[in-house]
Formats: structure tokens, C-alpha cells, sequence
């Protein structure tokens, strides 16, 4: 039976790949972007399974809007993906508040706000499936990318306490963490307004993988990505929260863990002696 979609962040890259991918499959799906017109190939070619929908997730009355819209004209949502995303790029010294509250404005409160706005249809329905896009970087985080680490350590937070609170109804919750995909989120990444000269070595060599990254061989490509989320949705039973996706995401997170159990080791030997 086909599935019913809300997609955020569907003009480029991983997102616009999913709604292609799923649309393809026989899915609807209602496609938001900030701007509009960026959907409009996606309505070319589906015109009767993609409802393109303006979405800045930052926005609370168009967050409401697009999911009443998409429930109106699909019938319900089956599947929410919060995958609309920015960064920031910056050291915490560099970071302002309001730098800071844009970027967990997109990157946690949107994503709740509509977690918030999509549970009453779910737990009518008796079932759904929640996708939250995280990342690597929600396990790790990395010099110059403070206020992202952030916000995705917060999504992965608030995926596990809800995973634990919306079982008892029949919906799912998943947390995806990708690698490296060859997609334009390294060219948008917006420098913090202030720089300081004291930060500029690692934070320039990181800046400087982000801004190639859509051109770095063994990137992965945002079509393999699409054909893992549906393949994900449609397996039946419980599913592990966190799934890492795309190449050398285990071995990048399996390296995480075991500096974590390094670190658990060195830390219990400190309190033993204080």
C-alpha cells in the first residue's frame, strides 16, 4: 500500500533524492522547501504523488499549515522526515546568541514543532514513522562545527526520549546519522560573523574539507541514501534507533565508541583515586 510522506528539505540533496526515490515507488509525498520553485521538477515529473509545499521549519504557522495541508490532501501521514537542515560554522567563541538560536531554531525546534504537530494523526491512526536526519556529527563533534554538533546531539536527545513515549501506539522512531554525501551542505555552511585569529588553523582545514566535500571522491551518492530510508521504512517489526548510514559510517562510529570506552576507562580510574 502506498505510503503517505511529509519530507522537509527536498530542494537539494538528500532530501530531494527521498522524495524522488519514494515518489518513484509508487509513494505521495508532500515536498517542502523555503522556496517553492525548487520543487518544480519533482512536480514535473510526479504531478500526482508530489504536493510541493513552501516550508521554512523555522516558521511555526507554516509548520502548521504544511501538516494540515498534507493530511487534508494525502489522507494522513505515514511517514515524517525532519531533513531540512543548516550550519553554522564557527568556534564557540565565535558563536553569537543569535547565530547560535538560528541554528537550533532549524536543527531542533523545527523538527520538534512538527514531531509535536504530526503525533495526534499517528496516534489516530494507530501507527507512523518518525525520521529524524541527524548525523555523524550528532555523536561527534568537530572543531568549527560547535552550534551543528549541538543541534544534532539535541535531535538524537529528544529521538530517544520520544522513541520511548510513542512504542505503546504503534509508531516508530528512527535516528539516522550519514556520512559524507556528495551533496551542497559544505558550500552553504555559513561562517560565523565574527572570526578570530586565534581559531584559524584547524578551523580552516575543516572549512576547507566542507567546502569540497561535494567533490571529494568516495562520497556517497544521495540516491543510494534515498534507497536506504526506503528499504529502512518498509522493514516490519522494531528497528534500531540509531542508523548509521553511507560510506565508512560504522567504522567512523564503531572509532567513536571505542574512544569511548577509552575515555569511561580513564575517567574511572581518576574517581577511584579522588
Amino acid at each position: 500500500m502506498a505510503r503517505r510522506w511529509l519530507v522537509t528539505g527536498c530542494s537539494s540533496g538528500l532530501g530531494l533524492a527521498l522524495a524522488s526515490a519514494a515518489a518513484e515507488a509508487g509513494d505521495f509525498v508532500a515536498a517542502t522547501a523555503r522556496k517553492p520553485a525548487a520543487l518544480e521538477e519533482l512536480v514535473r515529473r510526479w504531478p500526482d504523488r508530489i504536493t510541493p509545499l513552501a516550508l521554512d521549519v523555522r516558521d511555526a504557522e507554516q509548520c502548521a499549515e504544511a501538516v494540515a495541508t498534507t493530511a487534508d490532501r494525502l489522507g494522513g501521514i505515514d511517514v515524517l522526515v525532519n531533513n531540512a537542515g543548516n550550519g553554522i560554522f564557527g568556534a564557540v567563541e565565535e558563536v553569537s546568541d543569535n547565530e547560535l538560536r538560528d541554528q537550533l531554531e532549524t536543527l531542533v525546534v523545527g523538527p520538534w514543532r512538527l514531531v509535536r504537530l504530526v503525533l495526534p494523526l499517528m496516534r489516530a491512526q494507530g501507527s507512523g514513522h518518525i525520521v529524524n536526519v541527524s548525523s555523524l556529527a550528532g555523536r561527534m563533534s568537530f572543531p568549527g562545527l560547535a552550534a551543528y554538533g549541538t543541534g544534532k546531539f539535541a535531535l538524537e536527545g529528544m529521538s530517544q526520549a520520544l522513541a520511548a513515549e510513542v512504542a505503546p501506539h504503534g509508531i516508530r522512531v528512527t535516528v539516522l546519522e550519514p556520512g559524507g554525501y556528495a551533496t551542497r551542505y559544505g558550500t552553504t555552511v555559513a561562517p560565523s560573523t565574527v572570526r578570530l585569529s586565534a581559531y584559524a588553523g584547524p578551523a580552516d582545514d575543516m572549512l576547507g574539507a566542507l567546502r569540497a566535500m561535494e567533490e571529494t571522491p568516495g562520497m556517497g551518492r544521495p540516491a543510494d541514501f534515498a534507497a536506504g530510508v526506503l528499504r529502512l521504512v518498509a522493514t516490519a517489526g522494531a528497528l534500531p534507533l540509531r542508523v548509521p548510514i553511507g560510506p565508512s559510517s560504522f567504522d567512523f562510529l564503531e572509532a567513536v565508541e571505542q574512544a569511548a570506552r577509552e575515555e569511561l576507562a580513564a575517567a574511572r580510574a581518576l574517581t577511584g583515586e579522588l
